[in-house]
């Protein structure tokens, strides 16, 4: 089943390679979709794809890479659109 969440990642997630390595890993899953920082602090996420491959990324987003200290995920499923080709670094 395809889906999509829309997550906020909030802590120390800036500044760490935070970005560039969820992109690392959606593309190894084939997960679409696009992260950005927010001026907040905090990382912003749209992922779609298969919903195990999904729920694979969100697992590691709850941790992030060695630097990060991820205090709060919030996830918010929406309805798959299929919009997006490639996973991306917005700004």
């Amino acid at each position: 089943m395809q889906v999509r969440a829309h997550v906020l990642v909030s802590g120390r997630v800036q500044g760490v390679l935070y970005r560039w390595e969820t992109l690392r890993k959606a593309r190894a899953l084939d997960v679409k979709g696009w992260v950005r920082n927010l001026p907040d602090g905090r990382v912003e996420a749209v992922l779609e794809g298969e919903e195990e491959k999904v729920n694979k990324l969100l697992e590691w987003m709850r941790v992030g890479p060695e630097m990060a200290v991820v205090e709060s995920l919030d996830v918010d499923w929406q309805r798959y659109t299929g919009e997006f080709s490639n996973f991306r670094i917005v700004r």
